[in-house]
């Protein structure tokens, strides 16, 4: 089990290395790389908090009033999501939205 994980980490690291040196030498790339990475931390985030609270995506969307499918359509593919769904779907899990611009 062990040598799986430091061959995954290892492989990771590769990963990592490869998107680097590619945004480096192609800007169109890093534009795009590092905006899907952030619609894909959304959609992570979101699927996170949905398992800290306890909730199936069943669950969640009967709380929301709409289909698991909704549900899985905003933590996999978040990339035009409404601020008011954000809202709504948080506020379900009993938490509150903090935005931060940096």
């Amino acid at each position: 089990m062990l040598a799986r994980l430091k061959k995954v980490y290892n492989l990771m690291d590769d990963l990592q290395r490869y998107i680097e040196q590619r945004k480096d030498v192609d800007l169109d790339f890093a534009k795009s790389f590092d905006e899907g990475y952030e619609q894909f931390k959304i959609g992570e985030l979101l699927r996170y908090a949905r398992e800290r609270a306890g909730l199936t995506q069943e669950e969640l969307a009967g709380k929301l009033n709409t289909k698991k499918s909704a549900i899985s359509r905003i933590e996999n593919h978040s990339e035009d999501i409404r601020l008011s769904t954000l809202f709504h779907y948080v506020e379900a899990l009993g938490k509150k939205l903090q935005l931060s611009i940096q």
